[in-house]
């Protein structure tokens, strides 16, 4: 059986999957690292000023629990994050295997040192 439900619901289900995730908000600066623990090396989301960006295992989860495409995953995992951190998202991207660095979560080194030579972390 097939039901119609309006984009809103849909965020509404997809927003409530998300929050049982039970994801840590680990701030850096002007990023925002969400993990599934404190020991995680990498993320599951990444929002800074240059956008979101989303592991592959989280798109094709959405992806398949709700039956959506990966551009409609990716966007409504921004919306989530939009909400969750009460600011706007302008962009979602999904890590690539070249990319997927950039979900690593810095060290306290790297954090040093990217402040004493006055490099922002992206």
């Amino acid at each position: 059986m097939k039901y119609l439900i309006t984009e809103s619901q849909l965020d509404r289900a997809i927003f409530m999957y998300l929050n049982h995730q039970d994801f840590i908000q680990i701030k850096i600066g002007l990023l925002v690292y969400f993990v599934n623990s404190e020991d995680d090396e990498y993320a599951q989301i990444k929002n800074g000023n240059f956008g979101c960006v989303i592991s592959p295992e989280l798109i094709k989860n959405i992806s398949s629990l709700f039956s959506l495409d990966e551009s409609d995953s990716k966007s409504a995992i921004g919306r989530w994050v939009g909400n969750t951190l009460q600011m706007k998202v302008t962009n979602t991207t999904k890590a690539t295997l070249m990319s997927q660095s950039w979900l690593k979560i810095p060290s306290n080194k790297d954090i040093l040192i990217h402040s004493l030579l006055g490099i922002p972390l992206n």
